[in-house]
C-alpha cells in the first residue's frame, strides 16, 4: 500500500452536506474531527493500518462554517501516527479557534511537548481498537500520562465496549483527566439498560473527571442512516445509549460530527444531518448548551473570556 492507495472499500467523505434544520447554539464546538494530509505534503505512517482520502484543514474550516459550529477539536488519527504536522498545521491556520489531541511516544522531548502546548494541543490519545492500531505497553501509556499532567492535559481513550472489563482497572488508574470516545461503542442492539451499558455507565461513575463524546451513530448503528424519501430522523437505535449518557453526565459530554468518517463502508453520513441527530440526544437547550458549548470550552478553552 503506497501512501496515495485510499483503502479499497472505504468511502470518501460527503462532499456537499446540508444545512441542518437545528441550529447549533452560538459559540459551538465540533469536538471531535481530523484532517487528513493531504499526503502530498503531510506523508501517511508507514505502519499504518489504513489508508483514509485526504481531508484538509480548508475543507474542515469550510464545514465547520457550514454547520455552524464556532470551533473544532482536531484529533490525531492513527494513520499519521505520531507526527502530528497535519494536525498542527491545521490548529496554527484556525486563529485560535482550534485545539488538539495529539498521539505522543513516551520518549518524547519536553521541548516538544511545550511546542504541542503552546500550538493549542489539550490531549493525547490512547487506541486500543486492535483493528486500527497495536497496543502500546502500559507502562508506556502511564509514563505519557505523567509527562503531560503538569500542562493540565488529558487523556482520550478509544475502546470497544467487549473490551472495558479488561481495560477498566488501567484506565482508572491514568493520573489524568479522561475523555472516552464514542460512548465505548456499545453494541445498539441490547438493552441501553442492560448489564452491557450499565457498565460502561458504572465506568463514568467511577471518577469526577471523565468525560464521554456521545459522538459517530453512524459506526453504531444497526437500523441505518435516514430512509431515502427524506426523512431526516435517523439512528433510531443509538439515541436511547447517548440520551442516557448526556441526562446522567450532562456536564461532561461532548458532541462531534467525526469528520471526515474513516473507515466506514456501510454508508457515508450527511454532516447536516448528523447535527440534526443532536436535540434528539439533548432534547432541551440547557442540555444542548452544556454539551455543544459549556463543557468543550470548559475543558478546552478555560481561559477564554
Amino acid at each position: 500500500m503506497t501512501t496515495f492507495e485510499k483503502t479499497p472499500g472505504w468511502l470518501d467523505w460527503y462532499a456537499d452536506p446540508g444545512r441542518p434544520e437545528f441550529q447549533v447554539p452560538d459559540g459551538a464546538v465540533d469536538a471531535h474531527c481530523h484532517v487528513f494530509g493531504p499526503g502530498a505534503r503531510f506523508p501517511y505512517a508507514p505502519e499504518r493500518k489504513y489508508t483514509p482520502c485526504d481531508a484538509s484543514k480548508d475543507q474542515l474550516h469550510a464545514l465547520r462554517d457550514r454547520l455552524g459550529f464556532a470551533r473544532n477539536v482536531i484529533v490525531q488519527a492513527t494513520c499519521h501516527g505520531a507526527d502530528n504536522s497535519a494536525m498542527l498545521d491545521a490548529l496554527e491556520s484556525s486563529g485560535g479557534l482550534a485545539r488538539g489531541v495529539a498521539t505522543v511516544r513516551p520518549g518524547i522531548a519536553d521541548a516538544e511537548l511545550r511546542k504541542l502546548h503552546e500550538a493549542g494541543v489539550r490531549g493525547v490519545r490512547f487506541n486500543f481498537v486492535k483493528r486500527l492500531v497495536d497496543a502500546a505497553p502500559r507502562q508506556d501509556l502511564l509514563d505519557v500520562a505523567r509527562r503531560i499532567a503538569p500542562y493540565g492535559w488529558h487523556v482520550v481513550v478509544y475502546f470497544e465496549a467487549a473490551d472495558l472489563t479488561g481495560l477498566r482497572d488501567f484506565l482508572l488508574a491514568i493520573p489524568v483527566p479522561l475523555v472516552v470516545d464514542h460512548m465505548g461503542r456499545p453494541d445498539v442492539t441490547k438493552d441501553p439498560y442492560g448489564p452491557e451499558f450499565e457498565e460502561f455507565l458504572g465506568f463514568l461513575r467511577a471518577r469526577p473527571d471523565i468525560w464521554c463524546k456521545v459522538t459517530c451513530p453512524e459506526r453504531l448503528t444497526v437500523s441505518g442512516p435516514p430512509a431515502l424519501d427524506g426523512e431526516r430522523h435517523a439512528y433510531r437505535d443509538v439515541i436511547p445509549f447517548a440520551r442516557r449518557v448526556v441526562e446522567e453526565f450532562p456536564d461532561r459530554v461532548l458532541w462531534g460530527t467525526d469528520w471526515p468518517h474513516p473507515n466506514l463502508t456501510g454508508h457515508m453520513p450527511d454532516d447536516g444531518l448528523l447535527v440534526d441527530f443532536i436535540p434528539h440526544i439533548a432534547p432541551t437547550p440547557a442540555l444542548q448548551r452544556g454539551l455543544l458549548v459549556d463543557n468543550p470550552m470548559r475543558l478546552y478553552w478555560p481561559d477564554a473570556d
